[in-house]
């Protein structure tokens, strides 16, 4: 069983453990002596080792992609923590669990597709439900796209990153259409919207290879992920009894403009509403959870991440402090207070000065504040201040 994990290693620390090799290269020193450059990986990140010694005879020992067991010391290069390896051998099929070794989603991803299925139960459109019904049911299809990153790098990518980014574009899609179906006459068509949401990347399931590091299939290189797509909701739509042919239409425009851009690679540009709609929130959907990736990768009490190619920009990760209604009412309830007792000390402290300066008109001050008529004007006015105060006092919120 692993135990030790590339996120925990630090330099000078001694590591006999389990990785994916995901790149493997011969070089050669200064000294005219050959060496293996490797990339080795786990579920918690990549770091790159260096085989100095023996490395002809150890080369032979594994391949790229294989799950090997090494022995090795962290070292500092370059700012990065590196791993000087001194053996290292293949595993065999059996002695390792996948799953320890590639990012995945921390979701379940037997649940998720239970999800998937509950909100394909639920749709209103007959033909949108068969044909969903029909991808679905497809064990092959099924299990590739419960497994399937969304992508190599860019968003969710990590195993089971596909069907959660759909789940994802799901609840949002229950939001967005019941919004605009309120707000305009002509409805959001849901249910192809949500098919839509579904099968925009149903494609990836072969474009992408996942089975050990993750990379393209020559299909993905040579078709890629949307016509692949088109292809198969094509060929599942020709084995039902009968699908309406504009509403097929429809469906494939929107895998066909999800990207929404000609330079994006998107074959077409949105031109239903739906389509528009769904390009929205794909795009908004993967940027949201490439951004939440770098914050949770930024060091703890960096206020800043290293800069973004993806965006073209480095990324301030400080989240502001959230303060909650109960607060402000404690703060202001606590200011009333304070301001009450002080307006009561005044008040008081201005009788006891009004007694001790004129003797017995004391009784005739306390009087007038109670509010009965006895024509001093003097103590009148003491009486009315606080009064006046108060309501400023007690509207903290329109200051």
């Amino acid at each position: 069983m692993k135990k030790i994990f590339l996120k925990d290693i630090k330099e000078k620390s001694p590591v006999s453990d389990s990785f994916l090799v995901t790149k493997k290269e011969t070089g050669v020193s200064k000294t005219v002596k050959a060496y293996l450059n490797l990339r080795l990986m786990d579920s918690t990140g990549e770091v790159e080792a260096r085989v100095w010694d023996n490395a002809e005879t150890l080369a032979r020992s594994f391949d790229c992609d294989d799950v090997v067991k090494v022995r090795a010391f962290g070292v500092s290069y370059q700012g990065r923590v590196q791993l000087n390896v001194s053996d290292i051998y293949a595993l065999k099929e059996g002695e390792y669990s996948l799953r320890d070794y590639l990012p995945a989603s921390k979701k379940d991803p037997d649940e998720m597709m239970r999800k998937l299925d509950g909100v394909i139960a639920g749709m209103q459109d007959v033909n949108v439900r068969a044909l969903l019904t029909a991808i679905f049911v497809d064990p092959e299809i099924r299990e590739r796209f419960k497994m399937a990153p969304a992508a190599k790098a860019m968003h969710h990518p990590y195993l089971g990153g596909l069907v959660e980014h759909v789940l994802s574009l799901c609840s949002l899609v229950d939001v967005v259409a019941a919004h605009y179906t309120g707000e305009y006459d002509k409805p959001v068509h849901k249910d192809l919207l949500m098919a839509g949401a579904i099968l925009h990347d149903v494609g990836k399931i072969y474009e992408l290879e996942y089975a050990r590091s993750f990379g393209y299939t020559d299909p993905g290189k040579l078709i890629g992920h949307i016509t692949i797509g088109v292809d198969l909701v094509d060929k599942k739509i020709r084995g039902l009894d009968s699908f309406p042919e504009e509403l097929a239409m429809h469906l494939k425009h929107l895998l066909l403009s999800h990207h929404t851009l000609l330079e994006y690679g998107s074959p077409k540009r949105p031109k239903t509403l739906e389509a528009v709609l769904l390009g929205f929130l794909d795009d908004m959907d993967a940027k949201v959870n490439s951004i939440m990736s770098i914050m949770d990768k930024t060091p703890e009490g960096e206020h800043w991440s290293p800069f973004q190619r993806m965006f073209e920009r480095a990324i301030y990760v400080k989240r502001p402090e959230v303060t909650l209604a109960a607060s402000l009412e404690e703060a202001g309830q606590e200011a009333v207070k304070e301001d009450g007792e002080k307006d009561g000390a005044d008040i008081s402290g201005g009788i006891d000065e009004t007694a001790q300066k004129e003797g017995g008109q004391t009784e005739a001050q306390t009087q007038d504040i109670t509010g009965k008529k006895t024509g001093t004007g003097s103590s009148s006015a003491a009486a009315e201040k606080p009064s006046e105060d108060k309501p400023e006092d007690l509207d903290l919120f329109s200051r």
